[in-house]
């Protein structure tokens, strides 16, 4: 039985937990067979890739599953009431009161007309009998408690009002609104910034810890595991296929899924060279194999595996789901070696084409009365100058509404700059018309970092993906148009045969990967990367990092890389700018940046990344304070300086000036 060992009182118990979606007479299972517990107080961590049925097994345990969903088999156990047999009406009283959820978007779980307070009211009278003034007194109470600032201000907002990260801690407030025993989060951290992200984590430790609360965290971040489990389950296709103690699993992962999910991590150990990755796909529902699951995809594949599905066997501690490890009938193998060195690749020389820019301004008016008159603007951008060589990769990192994707568009004229200038190959690119600017789009393009919203309904993925090279005349010949989407759909980890269908009809993954596919369609010289890992898989993300690597060295391609992952940035780019309330603040070569930050706000960054190799350790620095200030109303002097521990009068009073610290490093610092 592949059941997590229990050292605790288990408040949440699954045993061989089985679904089914589809007509009972061709049914399919995303979750086959799984067992767990969840004591009090302790965190179980399922990691695994998109499609391997980690929010599937968290819906069951809600009683949540899609049209046609079922539970076929198997138990889920709460509190000595065995979930799957109880009546709905029943399941209401226990949803919210005994078990939450955290939903992994929180854009669509909010109810976009009805305000936050409403909504934390709605748990509070359904589970709690509160009304009038004491469910608004103890509405804001949560609000505070999760780090939302002015929280009387926020219960009359509605989410749209709210950034990506109030809209999370709205999400943890209701949740946690009628005091449940056992919080599930699935993704709670995707997409947010690092230190966002730290605050959201700290919070969800330091509510488990101050309640006892049992929680179940579904993520693929291996740093978000190792920074809050206490246990951690492995799945790969409907099933678990290794568990153990944190401790244990960063020391050493034993299944080769394990193992593969580790070394597609970029870090600045694999600088240079390509990351690993997992060949093939998760297999789909309904064609999934007799023998090991994995073993399409397993470098330490025999034939045993083909034909014999394996069972769990302990290993000290641990539990792995491999023939590998079966004492009755173990095969010969060898520990995988180190990723090979591969050679330098070979560059082309870039056609000296950079983009220089100088004092970016993009500033959006502020209209108010009958009349719609201006009383200020929202300084987006606010004198930014960045330089992307030719053939290399510059990063723009900062935390949401710093400025950063406003920038991007700006620079393709997809949003209007007010002032500054952008030069490119010869081209002011912010005075060209429309018409002038039709040449330059093939050379320019952007990958947004919304999939979902830029990928038109209407069109399947072949249409998507030829509809650029049409109006660009890239390819005059249809088969050859054809041809060329058949290669980028693979260079990208997709099937060809999949062009014929439409965007829902993918994984988030599986759309930010398509959104790739469109950039480099077009064969272009600069593209503007918008946060294009942050909804990926490890193994997914290794997968496109070496493809934007391998084409930057074959075709000389510039990257304007907009991120928030910090790995990624230490991995890929060659130069970075650090970007705070729409000013850079830091800028240098990677070397010079993430190994010496300057500037505190950098530091904050470093310091709120999740990592790997300190599983288990206590965090001893402070690595987040406050919120970002509005744009709108930025703070005197040092824009930093309510959010520093080190500010001081001059940087309350006075905003800094640049400080170069070598040609080509700049620090706005003070104290620089």
């Amino acid at each position: 039985m592949n059941r997590l060992e229990k050292e605790e009182p288990a408040l949440l118990e699954v045993e061989r937990l089985r679904v089914e979606l589809g007509p009972p007479d061709r049914p399919v299972s995303p979750v086959d067979g799984i067992s767990f517990a969840v004591p009090a107080g302790q965190t179980l961590a399922l990691v695994g890739e998109s499609g391997c049925g980690k929010s599937m097994t968290a819906l069951a345990c809600m009683r949540l599953l899609p049209a046609g969903g079922r539970i076929a088999g198997g138990s889920v156990v709460l509190g000595g009431n065995a979930l799957q047999n109880l009546p709905e009406t029943r399941m209401r009283e226990i949803r919210g009161n005994q078990l939450a959820m955290i939903f992994q978007e929180p854009a669509t779980s909010l109810n976009p007309v009805m305000t936050v307070g409403d909504q934390i009211g709605e748990v509070l009278v359904r589970h709690r009998s509160l009304r009038g003034q004491p469910a608004r007194d103890e509405a804001e109470r949560l609000l505070a408690a999760v780090g939302i600032p002015d929280p009387g201000r926020r219960l009359s907002e509605y989410p749209f009002q709210l950034s990506g990260g109030m809209k999370q801690r709205v999400m943890i407030a209701i949740a946690l609104a009628g005091d449940p025993k056992v919080l599930i989060a699935d993704e709670p951290t995707t997409a947010l910034d690092v230190t966002i992200q730290a605050q959201v984590l700290d919070l969800l430790a330091e509510l488990q810890a101050r309640r006892g609360m049992g929680m179940l965290l579904i993520t693929h971040d291996l740093g978000v595991v190792a920074r809050m489990a206490h246990r951690v389950g492995v799945m790969y296709a409907g099933e678990l296929v290794e568990t153990g103690a944190r401790e244990e699993f960063f020391g050493a992962p034993l299944h080769p899924y394990s193992r593969k999910l580790f070394a597609a991590l970029p870090t600045s150990a694999q600088r240079g060279r390509a990351l690993e990755t997992l060949v093939g796909q998760v297999p789909r529902l309904g064609e999934r194999p007799a023998g090991c699951r994995f073993a399409e995809r397993c470098p330490q594949v025999h034939e045993r595996c083909r034909s014999v599905a394996p069972e769990m066997h302990p290993v000290g501690g641990q539990t792995v789901r491999c023939h590998l490890y079966d004492p009755a009938g173990q095969v010969g193998w060898t520990l995988p070696a180190q990723v090979p060195e591969t050679s330098p690749l070979r560059r082309v020389q870039a056609d000296g084409k950079t983009l220089e820019v100088q004092a970016l301004e993009v500033h959006f008016p502020v209209r108010k009365g009958l009349f719609r008159r201006v009383v200020g603007h929202v300084k987006a951008v606010d004198g930014v100058s960045l330089h992307v060589p030719a053939g290399e990769t510059l990063a723009l990192v900062g935390e949401s509404g710093c400025g950063k994707t406003t920038a991007g568009k700006a620079l393709l004229k997809l949003v209007p700059a007010s002032g500054g200038s952008a030069r490119y190959g010869g081209h002011e690119l912010l005075d060209l018309t429309p018409r002038q600017w039709q040449p330059l789009r093939r050379d320019l393009q952007m990958i947004f970092q919304d999939p979902f919203s830029s990928l038109n309904p209407r069109m399947r993925v072949g249409e998507i993906l030829e509809e650029g090279m049409q109006s660009l005349a890239v390819e005059p010949d249809a088969a050859a148009r054809s041809a060329k989407i058949d290669a980028l759909l693979r260079r990208v980890g997709l099937d060809p045969a999949m062009r014929q269908r439409f965007p829902h009809e993918f994984s988030g993954g599986q759309r930010q990967r398509i959104a790739i596919a469109r950039a480099l369609a077009v064969s272009p010289r600069l593209i503007v990367c918008d946060e294009p890992t942050s909804a990926l898989d490890v193994s997914v993300q290794a997968q496109i990092l070496n493809l934007l690597r391998d084409l930057q060295a074959e075709y000389g391609l510039s990257y304007l890389f907009i991120t928030h992952n910090l790995a990624v940035v230490d991995y890929l780019a060659h130069h970075v700018a650090v970007m705070y309330l729409g000013r850079i603040v830091e800028r240098g070569s990677v070397e010079e940046v993430l190994r010496d930050p300057r500037h505190p706000y950098t530091r904050m960054l470093l310091a709120a990344v999740p990592r790997i190799e300190t599983a288990g350790a206590a965090r001893h620095a402070e690595t987040t304070r406050g919120d970002m200030p509005s744009p709108l109303n930025p703070p005197t002097g040092c824009h930093f300086h309510p959010r520093c521990s080190l500010a001081n009068e001059t940087c309350r009073t006075t905003y800094p000036a640049e400080t170069a610290l070598s040609p080509t490093r700049v620090v706005r610092c003070h104290l620089c």
